[in-house]
């Protein structure tokens, strides 16, 4: 990364450095050794399962660990930056081709958490670091560890990533995807049923989005059809519509109709997005909620926000059915970034601040500089936040940069847009009009931003990281 000639990167002499792993194009798995894969992530996630319960557990410890994130985030001891201190790529999608029979899609809920606190690196299993990561999860976990294979399979993402093709395939990405996001087990029979109930309130505003998704990127064009993503989101659009209704009824009545349907709500209104400056406010509407068949409420879950389709790209183009992407995407947002669909976006506007925040911590210059110039993150950094970095090409690029964030948290990505601008200083304090260069971010480039991420971990106080931890929730 270039540096100023007469002033230090305040980040360079922070980031270590790396070893780049060589990537290999996996083989294609035979029938059988799919099938294996499957079930080892099922068993990976059953096998947390009795964990928990023989500990006396609750079935998710998701919501525990936060509360312990916050509790304890101001250990001396940094996960992250230990973690940081180490040496850190198939032909067509089968996104439309028929979902697999509900015992071959995988579950997992493993009792670790996305969401880490910067605490002490937990124990991994030294017989799962002599493995790969491919054979960890078409194996499971040896010795029964789960835990400490979970903690080996994060390191082996962060050290050497998953292997790919040239076009960034992977056999094995959406089943670490799936059990690093804790994905529920899902009955294909339940995602068919949504998809024959046709039109979601919200399918006006997808249809308007679909057509536009990533359409600069051949890769995405060839693999993965609009019709998949229209399905996709129409999917999800019910199953946030009925949890919607669902958290409506007063608790007595709430009882699902046969098939998973709720009662539909006739009422219509539209979100009004307050933002601190008009080009704020230009991007907010082009950003809006989709409230068809809801009443506005800031603490109600929505339906659909005008750029989920590009945060939903990525999974149809990973994952080897759509029942696959669907899971994995519903438990996105959900229960890792809820607050990004909910009301008026709160918790992208929380992570807008905090963009602003982290920079001003960590390169008060560059800082002071785009304030100067009136650029704040809601100007620039608006589809970045929403999209988890999805909206910037290369995809290969967003997929490894999300191998990432699903390993060690969705939060980070606020440290990994801050690394983006941090890697564009000399060019925006060169610029007299820096805005023409944040109307689009340079081409990804994963390893580099993970780098300069967690060198930006180490700089920023433990409060403004739980802040970070919790903005989306």
């Amino acid at each position: 990364m270039p540096t100023p000639s007469r002033e230090p990167n305040p980040i360079t002499s922070f980031a270590p450095a790396t070893t780049a792993a060589e990537h290999h194009i996996p083989p294609s798995p035979r029938t059988h050794r799919a099938l294996r894969k499957l079930q080892s992530a099922h068993n990976l996630g059953a096998a947390a399962r009795n964990a928990a319960n023989a500990n006396g557990a609750q079935t998710s410890l998701i919501s525990q660990q936060r509360l312990k994130d916050i509790q304890e985030i101001g250990s001396t001891s940094q996960m992250l930056r230990q973690a940081s201190n180490r040496s850190p790529q198939r032909t067509r999608s089968n996104s439309d081709a028929p979902p697999p029979p509900p015992n071959m899609v995988p579950s997992s809920n493993p009792p670790v958490p996305l969401h880490h606190k910067r605490s002490a690196l937990s124990r991994t299993s030294p017989t799962a670091d002599a493995v790969s990561l491919e054979r960890l999860i078409r194996d499971g976990p040896p010795d029964d560890d789960v835990r400490g294979a979970l903690e080996s399979a994060r390191l082996k993402v962060l050290d050497q990533g998953i292997k790919t093709d040239s076009d960034g395939m992977s056999s094995s990405r959406i089943y670490a995807w799936l059990i690093l996001l804790d994905a529920p087990f899902l009955e294909t029979d339940a995602y068919l049923k949504l998809i024959h109930r046709g039109a979601s309130p919200a399918y006006s505003k997808i249809r308007n989005d679909t057509f536009r998704t990533l359409t600069t990127d051949p890769l995405f064009r060839r693999r993965v059809s609009e019709a998949s993503l229209i399905r996709l989101l129409n999917a999800i659009a019910w199953k946030l519509h009925d949890a919607k209704e669902e958290q409506r009824r007063p608790p007595s009545s709430r009882q699902s109709l046969p098939g998973g349907s709720s009662r539909p709500s006739s009422s219509r209104s539209d979100v009004s997005m307050q933002t601190s400056s008009p080009a704020a406010k230009k991007r907010a509407r082009a950003l809006t909620l989709t409230t068809e068949g809801s009443e506005v409420n800031a603490s109600e879950p929505g339906t659909y926000v005008q750029g989920m389709n590009v945060l939903a790209a990525p999974f149809l183009y990973a994952a080897r059915s759509e029942a696959e992407a669907f899971v994995a995407f519903h438990r996105l947002l959900t229960r890792e970034c809820p607050g990004y669909i909910r009301g008026a976006m709160d918790g992208v506007h929380r992570g807008l601040a905090l963009v602003d925040k982290v920079l001003a911590i960590v390169d008060a210059k560059l800082s002071l500089y785009l304030t100067s110039k009136g650029l704040s993150a809601e100007i620039y950094a608006f589809p970045s936040v929403l999209t988890l970095c999805a909206c910037t090409p290369p995809l290969p690029e967003v997929l490894r940069l999300w191998d990432f964030l699903f390993a060690y948290g969705p939060h980070l990505n606020i440290p990994c847009i801050v690394a983006q601008l941090i890697m564009m200083r000399n060019e925006l304090l060169g610029s007299s009009s820096p805005n023409k260069l944040l109307r689009s971010f340079p081409t990804l480039q994963a390893d580099q931003i993970k780098r300069t991420a967690l060198a930006i971990v180490k700089m920023i106080p433990d409060d403004v990281y739980a802040e970070i931890v919790t903005h989306a929730l």
